[in-house]
């Protein structure tokens, strides 16, 4: 059986293809949250023993009480962890129970557990943001390596929503809006029939994961693969940040704090989230907060007018707008007019608040805005067969450099974001060697992306703070195989000595193969340097 994790910030949603062929959401006994429609699972975590693994997860961890347990001194209860893995930011690790702790470890467990706890897993989909590096995508692929999954596929999360709305015209273009609670992306899609000779001679989902023996395909045997009526998803366009409810509950804190003192602790930031849902629905509401040290209590009081001030000076709005300003330059590209797109899809929950929705009618008509399904659309489109996925890279990639004027690194671009793979021709760089009698040449490959926003700790708690201008934020992906020439004789300087043609292929591997100039010989030959997934 396949399941889809949409492993979100604040909540984790499970889908499945059962036995009748039909996709459906998943409920796990205690951690899903059974109030809801559809069933949730928060993403918590709360360490009983870090030594022998013994975790709780999701709402087992709110029917304890334990996601508002303060524990002076000591770390065990775990949320937003994923923005923290997913931004590879460098924080303090806490040590429990004479363990080290860190994100990377709380997401496996939780991950884990709930892989373990499912029924019959043959393959695997997870869902990620647009934004996120292949340090992400490789970290929840070796999740699995331990399991006995045989099959793993990864998709971007506002594609997947594209398939999950359940909007299949032909010819359709989508924009989707997936705002969670860790990240904001956004995503242009084409849904188009496929010729049915052109089905024969391809399989009904493009590969997508690959490490091992282990090849990402659709079961031939699969229900829901429809050989007369199959369908091909287009990426035209996409974006990402990380923007999301959890700034907002952060901005919603640092009010309280500065209006009454309030402390920065798990117990705010619990009450802070209510508020923020609460406003969703009424036009003001009030939680009350107890000081069990100073027998003092506080009466937390916020509107929602209030609260879109604050999302105004925050510069939450700005951002939205240039999001969307990034997809429109996308498309206009492609000659694609946004404003005669077929539908605009709200997913995640903090597309949910009333401003972002007011935002969105400001940019489209109300007919064309579909907000019905924003917490299960990205796991039953992950989930869904019968397509093939068309899709673009959206990092660039490139080499270092060491900048003589500047003195210091610097990046050559080798692979421009946005190419489509296979590339239609191998990228050539040549280089020679740096030092008399030099052995081998190195070469160091980057993901280079740009951001707009700082992601950092304080007080516990992982911070965005919007920066005036674009960084270039870089990823190093052969970190521990940086040598692909050997030079025999020696290398020597003054002159190019070797040839590199860098390749993207149809499975969105990075292969290199290395001619040594001096000597005529193939060093390397297609050999396969890092998966971009």
């Amino acid at each position: 059986m396949e399941y889809a994790i949409d492993f979100g910030t604040s909540n984790t949603v499970i889908a499945r293809i059962n036995h009748n062929g039909e996709i459906e959401t998943v409920q796990l006994a205690y951690s899903s949250l059974t109030l809801n429609n559809p069933p949730l699972i928060p993403s918590f975590v709360y360490v009983q023993d870090a030594v022998n693994e013994q975790i709780l997860i999701g709402q087992e961890v709110c029917d304890r009480g334990l996601d508002n347990k303060i524990t002076k001194g000591e770390q065990r209860f775990f949320k937003a962890f994923k923005r923290a893995i997913a931004s590879n930011v460098s924080v303090f690790v806490p040590e429990i129970d004479g363990r080290e702790v860190g994100f990377e470890l709380v997401g496996e467990w939780f991950l884990k557990r709930i892989i373990e706890n499912l029924p019959d897993v043959d393959s695997l989909v997870f869902t990620v943001p647009v934004d996120s590096f292949e340090a992400y995508r490789h970290w929840l692929s070796e999740i699995c390596t331990n399991l006995t999954v045989k099959q793993v596929r990864i998709i971007d999360e506002p594609t997947a929503a594209a398939l999950g709305y359940g909007l299949s015209g032909d010819g359709e273009t989508l924009l989707v809006i997936d705002f969670g609670g860790g990240t904001l992306d956004l995503s242009l899609v084409k849904l188009s029939q496929l010729e049915t000779e052109v089905n024969q001679r391809k399989s009904s989902l493009n590969f997508l994961l690959k490490w091992g023996d282990r090849t990402i395909k659709n079961p031939s045997n699969n229900p829901l693969n429809n050989t007369q009526n199959p369908q091909t998803a287009k990426v035209l366009a996409k974006t990402g940040q990380n923007l999301g409810g959890i700034d907002i509950d952060n901005w919603i804190i640092d009010y309280f704090h500065q209006a009454l003192g309030l402390p920065k602790n798990s117990l705010v930031t619990r009450l802070a989230e209510r508020i923020k849902i609460a406003l969703s629905s009424a036009e003001s509401t009030t939680e009350v907060y107890f000081n069990d040290e100073t027998f003092e209590f506080y009466e937390l009081t916020l509107t929602r007018s209030q609260l879109n001030q604050m999302l105004e000076q925050q510069k939450f709005f700005v951002n939205l707008d240039l999001a969307l300003d990034r997809i429109r330059q996308q498309s206009i590209r492609q000659n694609i007019d946004l404003e005669k797109i077929d539908a605009v899809l709200l997913v995640g929950g903090t597309s949910q608040i009333p401003a972002v929705k007011e935002w969105a009618l400001r940019h489209f008509p109300i007919e064309k805005i579909k907000a019905h399904k924003p917490f299960e659309a990205i796991a039953h489109g992950a989930v869904s067969q019968g397509w093939e996925l068309k899709d673009f890279l959206y990092h660039s990639y490139g080499v270092r450099y060491w900048d003589k004027r500047r003195k210091q690194h610097n990046w050559h671009t080798i692979v421009k974001s946005g190419e489509t793979y296979p590339l239609p021709k191998p990228v050539e760089l040549t280089l020679g060697a740096s030092v008399a009698d030099q052995p081998s040449i190195e070469l160091v490959i980057g993901e280079l992306g740009e951001t707009n926003v700082e992601v950092y700790f304080e007080d516990d708690r992982l911070i965005t703070r919007a920066l005036d201008n674009q960084q270039l934020a870089v990823h190093i992906l052969n970190q521990n195989s940086k040598a692909i020439a050997r030079l025999n004789p020696l290398g020597q300087t003054g002159s190019d000595r070797i040839k590199v043609l860098f390749q993207v292929d149809e499975k969105r591997i990075l292969r290199i193969s290395v001619i040594d100039l001096l000597t005529k010989q193939n060093l390397l030959e297609d050999i396969p340097v890092v998966q971009l997934i």
